[in-house]
């Protein structure tokens, strides 16, 4: 549009984007693209998400029927995604009903009160104990996790977990995969320090 003033109104600086490389948050970058590939790839005749991230689930939804559970409802629509409001800790779904479960850096913070969510030390064991209950025999458990070289609360972000206890928590759940997030790393073995687990666990 030639001869026209830049307006002050108009005015909208974007500082900060010229950077060298594109840079990406990684736990979610490769969690998300983990547990995505693997769910698409055993394509179920539909999927239940609880709590993970939305650009996750709505993706998702667009290859198969995907239902996402969660104390707080979604401020957008999708006419792909359907919604249930509930708990982790009382799914809205009878004993061995789900073929196929995501929850991804969700057990972590359950009874912290971060979410609005009422304060229970064992809020993750709670929420672990409700997602196994709700897998049909055969079907499959996609979970993220913070790592650590013990059990640790970090007050009220997260609980991070050793990975013995993680899987002593899933038991008698078969481990199918798993993989780890170190900073910037997607690897297949565990390291010493602060990290996080992928599992795919499945009920025999």
């Amino acid at each position: 549009m030639p001869n026209q003033k830049a307006q002050v109104d108009y005015l909208y600086p974007c500082l900060g984007d010229d950077t060298a490389e594109t840079i990406i948050e990684p736990v979610y970058f490769y969690q998300n693209t983990w547990a995505f590939e693997k769910i698409v790839k055993n394509l179920p005749s539909s999927h239940i998400d609880v709590g993970s991230h939305h650009f996750y689930v709505a993706l998702l939804s667009k290859i198969l029927p995907v239902t996402m559970v969660d104390i707080r409802p979604l401020s957008l629509p999708l006419d792909t995604l359907q919604f249930k409001q509930g708990s982790i800790l009382e799914m809205p779904y009878e004993d061995k009903t789900i073929e196929s479960l995501s929850s991804l850096c969700v057990i972590e913070h359950i009874g912290l009160g971060r979410y609005g969510d009422p304060l229970d030390p064992f809020g993750t064991e709670k929420s672990v104990e409700e997602l196994k209950r709700v897998i049909k025999p055969g079907g499959n458990l996609y979970i993220s996790v913070p790592l650590d070289d013990e059990n640790r609360t970090y007050f009220n972000a997260h609980r991070a977990f050793s990975e013995v206890y993680i899987l002593k928590m899933f038991h008698p759940f078969k481990l199918v995969d798993k993989k780890y997030i170190y900073g910037n790393d997607f690897m297949d073995s565990i390291q010493t320090g602060f990290g996080t687990g992928c599992y795919h666990f499945q009920r025999l």
